[in-house]
């Protein structure tokens, strides 16, 4: 099977990046801090409304990686970039054969 991040649980690839990918949140209401300080699958969470401490994922991760939507967010943005940019180069080829 292939290693590559699609294939790995979401919490790990929050363990692998912990600043940019989660951050930890604090909740003291029911006592003491009882943050974790390594990210396992139980104490990491995609969820905003869990209580108490927790490694909750970024913006940046669910979004622009694609921690859960498959990042399909800017895919149709980024598909009109990719076929402006063909469409400049074969525009430069064309103009660049026409002088020789």
């Amino acid at each position: 099977m292939s290693k590559t991040d699609k294939t790995r649980p979401w919490w790990v690839r929050l363990a692998d990046a912990p600043m940019a990918t989660c951050v930890p949140v604090h909740d003291h209401r029911f006592g003491p801090c009882t943050l974790p300080e390594a990210i396992t699958a139980d104490s990491a969470s995609l969820n905003h409304r869990t209580s108490g401490c927790h490694w909750r994922a970024t913006a940046y991760y669910l979004f622009d990686l694609g921690g859960v939507s498959g990042g399909r967010e800017g895919y149709r943005i980024r598909r009109e970039d990719r076929r402006r940019s063909r469409h400049q180069a074969r525009r430069v080829l064309r103009a660049w054969r026409r002088e020789d």
